[in-house]
């Protein structure tokens, strides 16, 4: 069978085993209330919505995988998407390893995404797809950004003031969001060769990007933002009312 008629499945990892420490104590943030559901059931919701994605597999924090799938079966999930739990690692980057391992034979394309952005509307979970599935190996969504940006030479002591060294050119800038979308084989390979420290990778394109493979951009959306601080919360509640407002969300 060639490429051009080989059957295309996608799959979506979802790291989900941070702790959340900028939304202060209690429960890791993926599973943190939103609008009174846990916004991991909001976020694979949101990828289940689309119609090409088969599979979602939630890499849940090392100790709580149980309750993880405890929880998306108290869910009402769409029926068409099956779903998958698996525990995870120190950093992101492991636990994307151990997602993109625990997917089926046959998977074509990989979305990631981040828990953390329980709103992404479906149309831009499609974009991400279309994009792929017409042979782009990386793509992910973003915003132009609003705001002038500078490049500063860190404090060595924290309080203290910053140096600026650079003022990046404002129109050349994106801000990036999720999920992002991979050929399955590129993704894979990416997490087998390129080797990173500390925290590990934050952003799974840049992984692709030290391979010298090209990733692409598509629009994102505004609802895509991601929720981290308390008042992000705050924004998220109110999306979700005025959804409610005009859709029946």
């Amino acid at each position: 069978m060639t490429d051009e008629t080989r059957p295309t499945r996608t799959a979506v990892v979802i790291p989900a085993a941070g702790r959340g420490v900028r939304l202060g104590p209690g429960a890791p943030k993926a599973l943190r209330a939103l609008n009174g559901t846990p916004m991991l059931i909001h976020a694979v919701r949101a990828m289940a919505a689309s119609r090409a994605v088969s599979l979602v597999v939630v890499v849940a924090p090392s100790d709580g995988a149980v309750e993880v799938k405890n929880l998306l079966d108290d869910h009402a999930l769409p029926e068409r998407t099956d779903y998958l739990v698996v525990p995870g690692g120190d950093t992101r980057q492991e636990s994307v390893r151990l997602g993109l391992a625990a997917l089926p034979e046959g998977v074509t394309t990989v979305l990631v995404h981040d828990a953390a952005r329980p709103l992404v509307p479906v149309d831009t979970v499609d974009s991400v797809i279309e994009a792929v599935r017409d042979g782009a190996v990386a793509v992910v969504p973003a915003l132009p950004v609003s705001d002038t940006v500078k490049e500063v030479e860190p404090a060595a002591t924290k309080g203290d003031p910053e140096s600026v060294v650079a003022t990046p050119e404002r129109s050349r800038l994106r801000a990036v969001q999720t999920p992002q979308g991979f050929d399955y084989e590129t993704l894979v390979n990416a997490h087998a060769t390129v080797a990173l420290t500390g925290d590990g990778a934050t952003d799974d394109a840049g992984m692709v990007e030290r391979l010298g493979a090209p990733v692409v951009v598509v629009p994102g959306h505004e609802e895509a933002f991601k929720v981290t601080r308390p008042l992000d919360l705050v924004l998220a509640e109110a999306v979700l009312a005025r959804r409610r407002a005009n859709d029946g969300f």
